[in-house]
């Protein structure tokens, strides 16, 4: 391979990162966005890793929207559950991590970045009837937002794969 392929392969690389960091940034300041209208946090760090996960591998299972949005709410459930039944705590946090990852194996939607977002409800007991409906809307957001790259100047990988 000559040195000006491998720059031109570097360069292909370093467009295709801005573009899905753009696009990944851009939905995550929509959610931050939500966030000061409503006066509620919208934007959790699991969802920073989903967005990766949707604009990074918008090819892999985990990234499609039945994944994201299936195991994120889910796991938010499953916290609920382990809140109500052991309480906030480091220990019960750790608990809700392990049961979410069941849960979205056993209901076939494993979002790896959505076991945090059970540990999060272990740990900060938000109020479930605003904390889902926020959820639900930050993953519609995210996989709204997974589909613009291919849609705004033909990006190779379609997204998504599945539903």
């Amino acid at each position: 391979m000559s040195v000006t392929s491998n720059a031109a392969t570097w360069g292909t690389r370093a467009w295709q990162a801005m573009r899905a960091g753009s696009f990944a940034m851009g939905a995550l300041l929509v959610l931050v966005g939500f966030g000061v209208a409503l006066h509620q946090p919208v934007l959790i760090p699991p969802l920073a890793a989903s967005a990766a996960l949707v604009h990074g591998a918008p090819g892999l299972p985990i990234s499609q929207p039945r994944n994201l949005v299936g195991g994120q709410l889910l796991s938010a459930v499953v916290g609920f559950g382990v809140l109500a039944v052991a309480g906030s705590g480091p220990w019960a946090a750790a608990v809700a991590g392990g049961l979410a990852l069941v849960a979205m194996l056993l209901a076939h939607v494993p979002h790896s970045p959505a076991a945090a977002t059970a540990v999060i409800v272990v740990l900060q007991a938000p109020r479930p009837l605003v904390f889902l409906p926020l959820l639900a809307l930050a993953t519609a957001v995210l996989v709204l937002f997974g589909l613009l790259p291919h849609r705004v100047g033909g990006h190779p990988v379609r997204y998504p794969v599945a539903w």
